[in-house]
Formats: structure tokens, sequence, C-alpha cells
């Protein structure tokens, strides 16, 4: 932000991050939930198609090391887990990045994608923003 120039179309740094965010009841739900996009991603770096797959119980039978090491790099900002670890994540991206944070959910099933969002909405309603922070 130091290299910053404000300009007539923008005077204020502004900042925008996407996470993929997944809340559910329990952070083990969750982390199950979360394996559809690890799923996508692992298909993603094999050149495979890169549909929606069902949430599995574990990834350990479904990649090698190197394949976990790439999928877990490119999902490392992700935010998995129940109410209480969801806010704690975002409360740090936000303190962290004073971004402006867009949600991102890859879930198989509509309705737990829902339950996510919502869950999120509720959790977000509660963040106090840093005085800099993008409102």
């Amino acid at each position: 932000m130091e290299h910053f120039r404000p300009s007539p179309v923008l005077r204020k740094p502004y900042l925008l991050v996407a996470v993929q965010v997944i809340a559910a009841e329990t952070d083990r739900a969750a982390r199950r939930l979360f394996t559809t996009p690890q799923q996508r991603f692992l298909r993603l770096i094999r050149g495979e198609p890169v549909e929606l797959l069902p949430p599995v119980d574990s990834m350990e039978p479904l990649w090698h090391d190197v394949e976990r090491a790439a999928v877990e790099s490119r999902l490392r900002a992700a935010i998995v887990g129940s109410d209480a670890t969801v806010q704690a994540g975002l409360e740090k991206l936000v303190r962290e990045t004073r971004a402006e944070v867009i949600v991102v959910t890859d879930t198989y099933e509509h309705g737990d994608r829902i339950e996510s969002y919502h869950r999120v909405a509720r959790i977000a309603a509660t963040i106090k923003l840093a005085p800099n922070a993008a409102a």
C-alpha cells in the first residue's frame, strides 16, 4: 500500500481477497466437506475434469505426497471449521489484510453450501473491522 497513488477513480487503496471458506457444525464435519475442493484441485493438477465430487472420509488414498503438497499449497488460505474456527480465521484474515473478503464455498451438496453461507453471514455480522479496513 505504500506505493499506492490516488486517482480520480480510486482515492484510497482497496483490496478484495477471495478465499475458500467452509463452515459446518463441527471442525470435523467441515474438514470432510473440504475434501470436495481438495479433490477438485487434485484433479486440476492431474489434468482431469474438475467437476465437484462427493466428500470422502480421507484424502490419503487419493493422492501422493507431491500431489498433497500441491493441493495444500493452492488451498493454504482456506478457512475451514466450526463457527468458532471460521470466525477466528476470518478475523485474522481481515486484521492482517484489511481487505474485503469474497467467500467461495465449493461443496458437493447445495444444501451444505447454503448452510455454510448462512453460518458465514452470521459470523461476518459480528466481526469488528479495524479503523482502516474496508467496510
